[in-house]
């Protein structure tokens, strides 16, 4: 399961326990994946003690406990498959972890082809399949029975139930993504693959109720066990198809309108301008200093501009400039999602746009975006 994320701390102690990393990337064990560890021990037990009738209860728990060490294994290859092809494509991962209900690959940037995001999302089924293929070629060639048989039947049936749980068509799953990525190429347009696969994810949602009350209503053994994971797992669902239906909102550039009803005007004034002076020709406009020999020292950054003019209004503007880096720098011409995308994941609160020719157009604030998409 792969998901987006646009901020936050750096992965560390809050994330859990350091594994390894993998290309920079840390793999982190998160302290719920014990409880989700001690629930499969204690699930597959019983289960143990009916694949070998007359096993010890040492060797039941023994065998119980390697599955789920297996199990967790299983899946962090799943995850690693989702982060290795991110990585080849160029989107940086914050981290993997493992958790309660599974593992997430957290990238760190929305993929901008719908290609790559199919392909980062079909990474993980398609790990989760081959792992269900060579375990059951080993179950095929392996003793018939024994605890290397159980082994082998348990891990690859639990492959198989990753794989097709992952990819059922709706968000947060591998699935979603997938059909997001496919609606994205159709018609050119990601938010409405995000509405098609968040929808999707609520039906999943819906499917895994309707499966914990035939349960019940079958009086099935396990019923109020399916009944606990089915709900758990359906709130994880509901609760990642709407985390990604108002983050799509929130990265959907409105029809209507352009980037040059945002921006403000453009004004350039040597760097050595007083602070005082410089900040009053800033209302309402942005200010570009440039040094004597051409080359720009930054922006205006007034809340420094108000400090240094309280204090020495005749000192250099410069020493209230905003180094520009090229992260800061936008294209006129570039597509609004792309803008939202980039803006979201640069820490500056005030961007320079220029024209195809790199001159500059304007200066485009990170509140006056915010504001236009808030209101849209």
């Amino acid at each position: 399961m792969t998901t987006i994320r646009r901020s936050g701390r750096v992965a560390g102690g809050d994330g859990g326990l350091l594994l390894f990393r993998i290309a920079g990337v840390p793999v982190l064990l998160a302290p719920s994946w014990w409880i989700g560890a001690l629930a499969v021990v204690l699930l597959y037990t019983p289960l143990v003690d009916r694949l070998m009738p007359g096993v010890s209860d040492g060797t039941a728990l023994l065998l119980a406990s390697a599955f789920a060490v297996l199990l967790g294994a299983s899946v962090l290859a799943h995850e690693l498959g989702h982060c290795v092809v991110a990585l080849r494509f160029g989107l940086p991962v914050r981290r993997v972890r493992l958790f309660l209900l599974g593992g997430i690959s957290e990238v760190a940037r929305t993929p901008r082809k719908p290609a790559h995001e199919g392909l980062v999302a079909a990474a993980g089924p398609g790990v989760s399949i081959v792992l269900a293929a060579l375990f059951g070629m080993a179950l095929l060639i392996g003793p018939d029975d024994g605890a290397i048989w159980v082994l082998l039947l348990e891990c690859t049936a639990a492959n198989l139930v990753v794989a097709v749980f992952n990819l059922l068509p709706g968000l947060p799953l591998d699935g979603g993504r997938m059909l997001r990525a496919g609606i994205w190429a159709l018609t050119g347009r990601r938010s409405k693959g995000t509405f098609a696969a968040a929808l999707g994810g609520g039906l999943v949602a819906a499917a895994l109720l309707v499966w914990a009350m035939f349960g019940i209503a079958d009086d099935s053994p396990d019923k109020w066990l399916r009944l606990g994971v089915c709900l758990l797992t359906a709130w994880f669902v509901v609760a990642g198809a709407a985390g990604e239906f108002s983050a799509e909102q929130r990265r959907t550039w409105p029809e209507g309108l352009r980037l040059a009803d945002l921006v403000q005007p453009v004004l350039q004034l040597p760097a050595e301008s007083p602070v005082a002076d410089a900040l009053g020709a800033s209302a309402g406009r942005g200010v570009v200093l440039v040094r004597a020999d051409g080359y720009a020292a930054g922006l205006l950054d007034r809340d420094t501009a108000e400090r240094l003019a309280s204090q020495s209004p005749l000192s250099p503007a410069e020493q209230a400039a905003e180094p520009i880096r090229p992260e800061m720098v936008l294209l006129d011409s570039e597509p609004g999602e792309e803008i939202i995308e980039r803006v979201a994941e640069t820490a500056a609160w005030q961007f320079l746009v220029v024209d195809a020719e790199g001159r500059p157009s304007g200066v485009l604030r990170r509140e006056d975006l915010k504001a236009a998409l808030r209101n849209a």
